[in-house]
C-alpha cells in the first residue's frame, strides 16, 4: 500500500516536471493606458530614471530600497542600480534605445531573488483622446520559472504592478 502511494507520488512528481519542460521558452507581458497628455511630456517622465522612479511601482514597494544612478541623467547610457526587500530584489535598470516622443527600451538584469535578463520597451502613440502608453516585458522563461508559472499566474501579478505603474504615470502626467 505505501509502496503504491508512494509510486503514484513520484509519478505525479514527474508529469508534474515533464508538463513544466513542455511550457514556452519565452515570455512576452504587456498593459496599455491611455493618458490626457502630449507623448513628449510622458516621454521625459519614462527616458530620465529619476523621473521614473517617481512613478515607478517597484520603488514604492520598498522605500527603504537603496539605489544609485551612474551615466547620462537620461537617454541611453542611463543607469540605475537598487537592491531592496523581497518583493524588489535586486539588479540594475539601463535604457539602451530612445526616441522621442516614441520609445523607451530599457534592459532590466535581476541578481536577485532569481538571475534574469529581461527587455522593457514603453511605446507612445497619439490617440484623438490623449497618449496610448503600453509596457512591455519580454525575456527567457527558465526550468525554474516555469515549474512557478503552474503555482503562480506570474503574468497577473506583474500585470497589476505594471497596472499600478501605468495609473501613477498617468496622474504625474496629467498633473503637469
Amino acid at each position: 500500500m505505501v509502496k503504491s502511494i508512494l509510486l503514484l507520488l513520484a509519478l505525479g512528481l514527474a508529469g508534474l516536471l515533464a508538463y513544466a519542460a513542455t511550457r514556452p521558452d519565452t515570455f512576452r507581458l504587456q498593459r496599455s493606458i491611455t493618458v490626457n497628455a502630449p507623448p513628449d511630456r510622458i516621454h521625459a517622465l519614462i527616458n530620465d530614471l529619476r523621473q521614473f522612479n517617481t512613478w515607478n511601482p517597484y520603488e514604492k514597494k520598498d522605500p527603504a530600497i537603496q539605489g544609485s544612478y551612474r551615466g547620462p541623467a537620461a537617454g541611453p547610457g542611463a543607469r540605475y542600480e537598487f537592491r531592496g526587500n523581497q518583493d524588489v530584489g535586486a539588479g540594475s535598470l539601463e535604457i539602451i534605445d530612445s526616441r522621442a516622443p516614441s520609445r523607451v527600451a530599457l534592459r532590466l538584469d535581476m541578481s536577485a531573488p532569481m538571475a534574469a535578463s529581461n527587455f522593457i520597451e514603453f511605446t507612445l502613440a497619439p490617440r484623438a483622446n490623449g497618449t496610448e502608453v503600453t509596457w512591455a516585458m519580454e525575456g527567457n522563461c527558465p526550468y525554474v520559472a516555469k515549474l512557478m508559472g503552474i503555482f503562480l499566474d506570474m503574468e497577473a501579478m506583474i500585470g497589476r504592478d505594471f497596472e499600478a505603474g501605468l495609473a501613477n504615470l498617468k496622474a504625474r502626467a496629467e498633473q503637469a
